[in-house]
Order: C-alpha cells, then sequence, then structure tokens
C-alpha cells in the first residue's frame, strides 16, 4: 500500500518542542543475553520513560493530534500555543479509545494544549490505569465491553459533537489520524539506528502487537532494508497471527492475558497490507503470560523495568533463538515500563 511520505524533520520538530528537556530513549546493549543465545548482540530500546510517561505512545499520540488539530483549524503545527487558542474558541474536544497508554498520551498532549479529552476504556483496563488518565485531566467512560467496543462507542460519541477521534488503530473510511500516528512512532526507529554501533545495524526488530501500528511504523521504516520484522502477541489475543493464517484481517474473541495493550482482537486496517508483505508468518509469534513473567524478571536483573507488554519482545526472542546466527543483531522493543511498582 503506498502512503504519503511523512516529513520526519518537522515530526522531530514537534518533538523537540513539546518535550525539549527529554532526551532520547536508552538503547541498551543486554552482551550476556548475546551469548547466551550464540548471537553478535542484542539491544533494549527501553520506553519505559518517554516524554515523563511509561511507554512509547506519546511519539505518535503527540504528531497524530497535533499536526490533525492544526491542520483543521489553519495553525502551523509548531505553533502549538495558537493551535491550542483556536482549538478551545472552536470547542473541539478530543475523543480516544485504550487499553492504558495509548489514552493517557492522548489525555496528556490535550491537556498540554488546553483542550478537554475524553477517553473510552474497557472493563479491564484496572482502576490504575483509568486513574492515570484521570489525573492528565481527561474524562474516563468505562465501556462494558472489549477493546474494540470501546473504540466503536468512542467514534460514535465522537462524531455526534463534531471532536477530534485520536485513534491508534484504523478502519474503511477512518486511517488519516492513524497513519499520522504511526509516523509520529517512526522516530524510535531514528533513534535506533543512531544509538546502535556504528559497525552494526539490525537483523531482527522485534515488537510486540496489539492492533499493530507500532508494527506497521517498523514495517515503513525498514521498508528498504533486509531487517526482519519479528511479531509478537499474546497467546489469547493473537489477531495479526490469525488474519496472516487466514491471509485476511480476521477479528476474534479475546480473552484474559496479563498484557492489556496487547489484548486486541481487530488488526489495524491501515497496517494490515504492510504487515501481510513484510511480517512472514514464522515471524508472527505468540506468547504465554508465564514466558512474559519470566522475561521481565530477566529484564530486571539487567536493569530494566519492562511491563508485560514490554517484555513480551523478549518472550518473543528466546522461541526465535533456533534460528539465529553468530552474525545476527537483535532490537527488542521494550514498549512501556511497569505501571504500578
Amino acid at each position: 500500500m503506498s502512503h504519503p511520505s511523512p516529513n520526519f524533520e518537522l515530526i522531530r520538530s514537534l518533538h523537540s518542542k513539546l518535550y525539549s528537556d527529554h532526551p532520547p530513549t536508552p538503547l541498551i546493549p543486554l552482551p550476556e543475553l548475546a551469548a547466551q543465545l550464540g548471537c553478535a548482540g542484542v539491544y533494549v530500546k527501553d520506553e519505559s520513560e518517554r516524554f515523563g510517561l511509561p511507554a512509547f505512545k506519546i511519539l505518535g499520540a503527540s504528531w497524530g493530534l497535533c499536526s490533525a488539530l492544526a491542520e483543521r483549524v489553519g495553525v502551523d503545527v509548531l505553533d502549538l500555543e495558537g493551535v491550542g487558542r483556536e482549538a478551545r474558541g472552536r470547542g473541539i474536544p478530543v475523543y480516544a479509545a485504550t487499553d492504558g497508554n495509548h489514552g493517557r498520551a492522548v489525555a496528556r498532549v490535550a491537556k498540554e494544549l488546553g483542550i478537554p479529552a475524553i477517553v473510552y476504556v474497557p472493563t479491564s483496563v484496572e482502576e490504575w490505569s483509568r486513574e492515570a488518565i484521570r489525573s492528565e485531566g481527561a474524562d474516563v467512560v468505562v465501556v462494558d465491553g472489549s477493546y474494540d467496543e470501546a473504540v466503536r462507542r468512542a467514534a460514535a460519541d465522537c462524531a455526534r459533537v463534531d471532536g477530534l477521534l485520536v485513534q491508534d488503530t484504523s478502519w474503511e473510511g477512518y486511517e488519516d489520524i492513524p497513519l499520522r500516528i504511526v509516523h509520529g512512532y517512526s522516530q524510535l526507529f531514528h533513534e535506533v539506528d543512531s544509538q546502535l554501533p556504528h559497525a552494526q545495524s539490525a537483523s531482527h526488530v522485534v515488537v510486540p502487537v496489539g492492533v499493530g501500528s507500532l508494527a506497521h511504523a517498523a514495517v515503513l521504516w525498514y521498508n528498504t532494508s533486509n531487517t526482519g520484522i519479528i511479531t509478537v502477541e499474546p497467546t489469547t489475543a493473537a489477531c495479526l497471527r490469525t488474519s496472516l493464517l487466514a491471509g485476511e484481517i480476521t477479528p476474534i474473541e479475546t480473552g484474559h492475558t496479563i498484557m492489556p495493550g496487547l489484548n486486541c482482537g481487530t488488526v489495524s486496517y491501515q497496517a494490515w497490507p504492510d504487515l501481510r508483505r513484510k511480517v512472514k508468518l514464522e515471524n508472527a509469534l505468540v506468547v504465554g503470560d508465564d514466558e512474559v513473567e519470566r522475561a521481565m524478571g530477566d529484564l530486571e536483573t539487567w536493569g530494566v523495568l519492562a511491563g508485560p507488554c514490554g517484555a513480551a519482545s523478549l518472550a518473543g526472542l528466546r522461541q526465535l533463538q533456533p534460528r539465529l546466527t553468530e552474525l545476527d543483531v537483535v532490537v527488542l522493543i521494550c514498549t512501556e515500563g511497569r505501571g504500578r511498582q
């Protein structure tokens, strides 16, 4: 699928303007793990503290919200004060659905712009996570149903008041803002490439998958390289692997998992063609809660306080071990820190 070319310099300029006091997240070498696996290197991109929040999501939420809102009100995206002022004057609220981190990120950006945010969560989202979203000034609406149902409710309620829906999954007819969010995530992979030692490049990038937007960003970033994209999903919410097996987007019923941010039943409509093209079935991995708990403990011994979704990448890498060679360099995307200590 062809996409409009993103302006990566402008995206980085916005991130710098919003969060100039936050350096890039670290890329941490794990030589002990590389030795265990018999490969040239393993690195963890640690997103446990990104722009003051415990996950990578704000990279996409900030660009998606600010650029779409700036376009709607006719103000330059880097004039954040002007964007917020015009949006407030027109009474434009922001809506989103979330299983945790995306909603909090949207709420944070909305607060920085001075505009209201309404965030919808499924009942599976725990109270401490809801409270974290409220702490950013957002109203939280609990939906009696799944993540997919929360998305439907947010979209319907937003349409009734002509608000701005900032959603990190897409469906037919709603594709512009999700693609902006994917482009915002590109900053993460730009940093990875610049942080790897000069003589190394990633042979594999391991990405946890919910609806697939971060994996989509990885596919687009590494589109012209030989880097393999490895995806990791919970056994109870393997919507991407199920769709790859079926050859088409196949919604599934999800079950309980300790990885709430990956507990999604439908692959993003916009991401699907590129994921289908780039992600091989044998590289679409699924992991159980026990494997992830072990990975969290291992990462902690190496100084990385990963949440379950972030640790899923290491759990997936262990399955990949028989296929690794002594020349391979693997980057694990640790998408989140721990919500509670």
